[in-house]
């Protein structure tokens, strides 16, 4: 499935802040549809899953957040759940 401008958006800036060796950003609101804090247009439920030596020697907890915080913004307005998948490179 293609992404969308939030999609799209989120991808961009998860690439500028940690610059993953792998990054997969995937809209999986279709999945929510008619849930609560679902959008009419979707786009408001996202998995990551990145791969970046932004995370080595951090916990999952820390890397967690550090995402949470690189993407804050679009978590106050129009993503309603963000499914976090990140590690460091092996």
């Amino acid at each position: 499935m293609e992404l969308g401008p939030v999609g799209t958006h989120i991808k961009d800036k998860l690439r500028r802040a940690f610059q993953p060796q792998m990054l997969d950003v995937i809209d999986e609101s279709h999945l929510h549809a008619g849930h609560a804090g679902s959008h009419p247009n979707g786009e408001s439920h996202f998995r990551v899953k990145i791969v970046s030596t932004a995370f080595l020697g951090k916990s999952r907890v820390d890397t967690h957040r550090m995402v949470n915080d690189a993407l804050a913004q679009e978590l106050k307005s129009r993503v309603h759940a963000l499914a976090i998948q990140a590690s460091a490179p092996k």
